[in-house]
């Protein structure tokens, strides 16, 4: 069985990247991370590939003249390693035409929030200040909004009254370890089916959700 080659994007130390790396090591998932991209030089992310014998490449965002220029340039980086699909690993600018157009439904993203309360930036802080009593992790297609794409998978945290943006955080990473490398398996595995907003898991050839 031919493994997918997976693609990631990584803006900072790169804690999920290492938990797909691991999990397709292990053969866990029937996947390869063929290269890693990432719009900083110094980000941990590109260090932890290296570790691995795997490409790691810094695209710096500045010496484009826009967006669109700058995603072409990582568009020609995954083709030119045969990716199949494109995991967004705490990369931290918005994804636009360019990678959207060149990977249709072939990009994932792991935001540490229960979708589609808490979007965006500090996720987190943001469950904490609201006083929810439960957050945590989701999965999900990326499209053209800023967290709006449909969900694959999400796991769920409890939310303590004496937690700070850190606890929880570091709660909900330890699910994202978990729930990320398990939707990349589903994927590589064709068992992943979009239909409108809902993500169809095949189990035995029928149609599930978790």
């Amino acid at each position: 069985m031919k493994k997918l080659r997976v693609g990631v994007l990584a803006s900072g130390r790169g804690s999920n990247l290492q938990s797909i790396i691991d999990h397709c090591e292990s053969g866990a998932i029937p996947a390869m991370v063929a290269v890693a991209v990432s719009d900083r030089g110094d980000a941990f992310a590109l260090e932890r590939a290296r570790n691995h014998g795997i490409p790691a490449v810094h695209i710096h965002p500045q010496y484009y003249a826009g967006q669109e220029e700058y995603e072409s340039r990582i568009v020609l980086e995954m083709q030119e390693y045969g990716v199949d699909l494109i995991c967004l690993a705490g990369y931290m600018l918005l994804v636009g035409k360019a990678l959207l157009e060149a990977f249709p439904g072939r990009i994932m993203n792991i935001h540490p929030a229960l979708l589609p309360s808490f979007k965006g930036l500090h996720a987190q802080g943001q469950a904490v200040e609201y006083g929810v009593r439960f957050s945590g992790c989701t999965v999900h297609f990326v499209d053209q909004g800023v967290d709006t794409g449909p969900i694959i998978l999400q796991a769920v945290v409890p939310v303590y009254p004496e937690d700070l943006e850190d606890d929880l955080s570091a709660r909900i990473l330890e699910q994202e370890h978990v729930i990320y490398p398990e939707a990349v398996r589903l994927y590589a595995e064709g068992r992943l089916r979009v239909d409108g907003r809902k993500v169809y898991i095949l189990q035995d050839g029928k149609r599930t959700m978790r």
